[in-house]
C-alpha cells in the first residue's frame, strides 16, 4: 500500500510541476500533497532518476522546482502535455477491456507510437501504475478477428457515406440465416462485443445486429437519409443491448443487498425509496428484455418484482424452471427453507455476497 501511494504522489508531483510555469518550492510540493519536504525531495529524485526532466532554479525567493519541456517538443506542437502523453500510455491497461476486438491491434499500435517519446525509465515508471489503478477486461466474444475487421471497416464505410447494405446474418434466437438489406446507423462497442444498429426497410424498424454473427456484407450505390439524431443514446431504454420501448418497472430488494442497488446507478431513469426495514425499493422506465430479466434473476431470492404483474409472472416462470433443473439431481428436502446469512456463508454463489463484506 505504502508503495502504491508514493507511485501516485510521484504523479501527482509530476502533474503540479508540469501546471506551474514558474515552477514550485519543495514546501509548497510538499503542502500540496500534505507530507514532509524531505519526502518531497526523495519524489524529486526518483523521478530525476526515471527519467523525467525536473530541474532546480534558484530565484529572488528561494530555489524552485521546474519541469523542462524541451525534450517533448514534438509532442507539446501537437498539442500534448507530458501528462497528458504519460496518462494515454497508462490507459492502455484500462483499454484491454477491449481485447478480443477488431480495435485492439489499432490500439496497441497507436500506443507504441506514444510510447516512443517515453524513455525507458520513464516507461518503467509509469508500469508500476496498473499496480494502483487497473481495470478487469469483461467476457468478449469469440470470432474471426480477419473477418471482423474487414466487416467493421464496411459498415463504419456504410454508416458514414450513408450507403445501404446487403447482409446475411445468423440469427441465434431462431437459429436461421438470413438476409437483409439494411441502413447502418452506428457500430457500438457494449458488453464486450460490436454491435450494428440499422434500419431494416422490409420490416419497417431499427434493429440490433451482432457484429460477429454478420456471415457476408455487401455495400450497395443506393444511400439513404439517417435518422434525425444519429449522436442519440445507444440502447437507451435496455439494461443490456436491444431497442424496445420503455415501461415502468418496479422492484423490491432485500435490506441485506440493498446498500449495493443503492451505490449503483443502474440507469438515468431511476428511483430509489428507503424503507425503515433497510429495503429498498427501485423504479425504473426500462424495457421489458432478457437484459431486464437476467439482472433481476441474477439478485435470487433478494429481489422481488412488484409491477408490472406480467415481469412477475415470467421471473416467476423462470424460477420455477430453474428449480426443476435442480431438483431430480439434488438430494435434500426442497419443502425445507434454507437461510441466509451472507456472514456465515461466504462462498454463497451469488455474486454478490463478497460485496456484502466490503
Amino acid at each position: 500500500m505504502a508503495r502504491n501511494a508514493e507511485v501516485i504522489r510521484q504523479w501527482q508531483t509530476l502533474r503540479d510541476l508540469e501546471s506551474q510555469r514558474h515552477g514550485l518550492t519543495v514546501d509548497e510540493l510538499a503542502s500540496a500533497r500534505e507530507v514532509t519536504p524531505r519526502t518531497i525531495r526523495r519524489d524529486l529524485v526518483a523521478l530525476d532518476e526515471a527519467g523525467f526532466p525536473v530541474y532546480s532554479e534558484p530565484t529572488d525567493t528561494g530555489t524552485r522546482w521546474k519541469l523542462n519541456g524541451a525534450p517533448f517538443k514534438p509532442l507539446t506542437d501537437a498539442g500534448f502535455s507530458l501528462s497528458e502523453l504519460c496518462a494515454l500510455y497508462f490507459s492502455r491497461t484500462l483499454l484491454e477491456c477491449l481485447a478480443g476486438t477488431p480495435f485492439h491491434d489499432d490500439l496497441g499500435r497507436a500506443f507504441d507510437k506514444f510510447s516512443r517519446f517515453l524513455t525507458p525509465r520513464m516507461r518503467a515508471f509509469l508500469d508500476r501504475l496498473p499496480g494502483v489503478l487497473a481495470a478487469k477486461p469483461e467476457a468478449v466474444k469469440r470470432h474471426d478477428a480477419k473477418r471482423s475487421r474487414e466487416t467493421v471497416a464496411r459498415l463504419i464505410e456504410a454508416t458514414l457515406k450513408q450507403r445501404r447494405a446487403t447482409m446475411r446474418y445468423y440469427s441465434a434466437s431462431s437459429r436461421r440465416t438470413r438476409d437483409y438489406e439494411v441502413e447502418p446507423y452506428r457500430v457500438v462497442y457494449a458488453h464486450g462485443g460490436l454491435y450494428l444498429i440499422a434500419y431494416v426497410p422490409a420490416y419497417g424498424e431499427t434493429r440490433t445486429f451482432a457484429v460477429e454473427r454478420i456471415e457476408r456484407l455487401g455495400l450497395l450505390d443506393e444511400t439513404f437519409d439517417p435518422p434525425a439524431d444519429p449522436s442519440a443514446a445507444v440502447f437507451p431504454h435496455s439494461l443490456g443491448v436491444n431497442q424496445g420501448d420503455p415501461e415502468r418497472i418496479e422492484i423490491d430488494f432485500d435490506a441485506r443487498i440493498a446498500p449495493y442497488v443503492v451505490e449503483r446507478r443502474w440507469h438515468p431513469s431511476q428511483k430509489v425509496q428507503t424503507r425503515p426495514d433497510g429495503s429498498v425499493r427501485l423504479t425504473l422506465r426500462v424495457c421489458d428484455d432478457p437484459a431486464l430479466r437476467t439482472w433481476i434473476l441474477g439478485f435470487g431470492p433478494l429481489a422481488r418484482v412488484v409491477a408490472p404483474a406480467r415481469l412477475a409472472e415470467a421471473i416467476l416462470e423462470d424460477l420455477d424452471e430453474a428449480r426443476a433443473n435442480y431438483a431430480p439431481r439434488m438430494n435434500f428436502d426442497l419443502e425445507a427453507p434454507a437461510s441466509l446469512d451472507f456472514r456465515l456463508q461466504p462462498s454463497l454463489p451469488l455474486k454478490f455476497a463478497k460485496e456484502m463484506d466490503r
